[in-house]
């Protein structure tokens, strides 16, 4: 598909091609001020969540060494040779006051020499003292810590876990002591450990928390006031991107504002080499215009200029024809070249003259033009040069455009004729016209050898030849020419009026069939 007069902005982006050559359309990709605040909270939730796991830890820590000094100090007291040890009541203080109470979540294990529990009870958080059972007394002598160093057990049920220490003593303080070894093993409560870092972990979690979610909230604002500068710059650069640039004569009042190209910011940086780019821009395409308007007033006037003498080589040459004098075989032969190539020649100035009045923008003719009865003429004549063709109308209602009667008439005949000088007698040429979407597609189809790949692309471009076209005779094929090698103006000549009706020609062409599509903007009554 060769479509010579593309609309701007149909076109799709695409990143490199991939292995096989095939471009790969790109995907959409995380704006920046996304990255950023992502990037950063993200950051700073691992800032958060370290500094609370730190914190939470080191407490526990703390808390944890706390307890265990607790614990050793209990195994001391219930190490200390006695009946305390023993396993007896503690008596009563030497000054008749009451015995204090004893401490809520302490664990107090005496173990015989042969192995019997002589104590194991804990106080629970009632302050009421409860005898541990089998599973437990089982847990608390299955740990065997080193001496005197703390280990954790979970004894379950309502106490729940315990920190413990282990102690070896000879009880010789009695007068009935055999100064036997028994096994002494204190303990206390990790309840408040574990409610300490929980209450902990809760107040570090909401207070964290809120605060990540003001810091996202913070740094949302800052980074989308921080690329304001950067959207500017990119709203003049796509509005420039939208800009006509093709042809004619470039006007880009589009300029980044003085305070987004601040060469101490990156975003001002951006803009200032954007100012830089869209002047060094207009001075280039200015220039290009400039030279392309002495190219089409010097066409146009060598054109112009040329009418007069070919006109009178051509008179000259048919009046010596139309004289009775003898002349040679030669002469006559001289006299009839010279008469048909000062035709062609007229023809060839007539073509270029047309092109530099389009390029000039020359204005058309306006009026309301049915393309149906167009067609119907275009195809007669098309039949009329070329016989040995195959010709085909397809027309229904009437179908109104509004421009240039004679000019539209123009392009038909240059498409049909590019047909028949560049296919095979018998070929069968269609010309049909049809609407869609407010516009009249006017269709030629021929089912010749096709248009090489290597033309398709400079169909529309102007003296566009190819010799290894579909040439008939000779084969000097040509872009839109005649059967001898044309000068490859007809097609250029035929986009350049369509263009100039705010239409665009489409081809599509393979080996059997070659499609010419132009559309029209039908007129508004219709």
């Amino acid at each position: 598909m060769s479509d010579a007069a593309a609309r701007p902005g149909a076109g799709d982006a695409y990143d490199a091609p991939d292995a096989g050559g095939a471009p790969v359309p790109s995907r959409r990709r995380m704006s920046l001020r996304r990255q950023l605040v992502l990037g950063v909270s993200a950051l700073v939730a691992a800032a958060f969540v370290l500094t609370g796991t730190t914190t939470v830890l080191a407490l526990r820590a703390s808390v944890l060494q706390q307890l265990d000094q607790e614990v050793l100090t209990g195994l001391d007291l219930a190490a200390t040779p006695g009946e305390g040890a023993g396993g007896g009541a503690t008596p009563p203080p030497a000054d008749g006051s009451a015995e204090p109470a004893p401490r809520i979540g302490t664990l107090t294990v005496v173990i015989d020499s042969d192995g019997t529990a002589v104590r194991a009870d804990a106080i629970d958080d009632d302050g009421s003292r409860s005898t541990l059972t089998d599973a437990q007394l089982e847990a608390v002598t299955g740990a065997d810590p080193p001496p005197r160093t703390p280990v954790t057990v979970d004894l379950g049920g309502e106490l729940g876990t315990y920190r413990i220490a282990e102690e070896t003593i000879r009880d010789s303080g009695g007068p009935d002591s055999n100064d036997s070894p028994r096994t002494v093993i204190s303990g206390n409560s990790m309840h408040g450990v574990t409610s300490t870092t929980t209450a902990l972990t809760a107040i570090l979690a909401g207070v964290l928390g809120s605060a990540f979610l003001l810091v996202i909230g913070a740094l949302a604002v800052i980074v989308t006031r921080s690329l304001r500068p950067l959207r500017r710059v990119a709203g003049v650069a796509r509005r420039v991107s939208e800009q006509p640039l093709a042809s004619g004569e470039v006007v880009l009042p589009d300029r980044v504002a003085p305070a987004d190209t601040d060469p101490r910011t990156e975003a001002g940086q951006v803009g200032s080499a954007l100012n830089s780019l869209l002047e060094n821009i207009v001075t280039a395409l200015n220039q290009r215009q400039a030279s392309e308007d002495r190219l089409r007033r010097f066409v146009a006037d060598a054109s112009h200029e040329l009418r007069t003498p070919l006109t009178s080589i051509r008179g000259y040459a048919e009046l010596s024809r139309a004289e009775n004098a003898p002349m040679t075989p030669t002469q006559q032969r001289s006299l009839e070249r010279i008469t048909a190539e000062s035709n062609r020649m007229s023809s060839l100035v007539e073509d270029l003259l047309l092109l530099a009045r389009l390029d000039a923008g020359q204005p058309l003719r306006t009026e309301v033009v049915d393309l149906a009865p167009l067609v119907i003429d275009a195809v007669s004549d098309a039949h009329a040069a070329a016989p040995d063709h195959h010709w085909l109308v397809d027309v229904g209602e009437p179908i109104d455009v509004t421009g240039d009667e004679d000019r539209l008439l123009q392009v038909v005949t240059n498409i049909l004729g590019n047909a028949a000088a560049h296919t095979p007698p018998g070929t069968t040429v269609e010309a049909g016209v049809r609407q869609q979407a407010g516009h009249a597609l006017l269709r030629i189809v021929d089912d010749g050898p096709g248009i090489p790949d290597s033309l398709q692309e400079r169909l529309f471009d102007r003296f566009a030849r190819d010799d290894s076209s579909r040439a008939r005779g000779d084969g000097g094929a040509s872009g839109g020419g005649t059967s001898s090698g044309g000068a490859g103006l007809g097609l250029a000549i035929s986009h350049a009026i369509v263009t100039a009706h705010g239409g665009w020609i489409e081809v599509d062409s393979a080996a059997g069939r070659t499609e010419f599509t132009v559309h029209l903007p039908m007129h508004p009554a219709t």
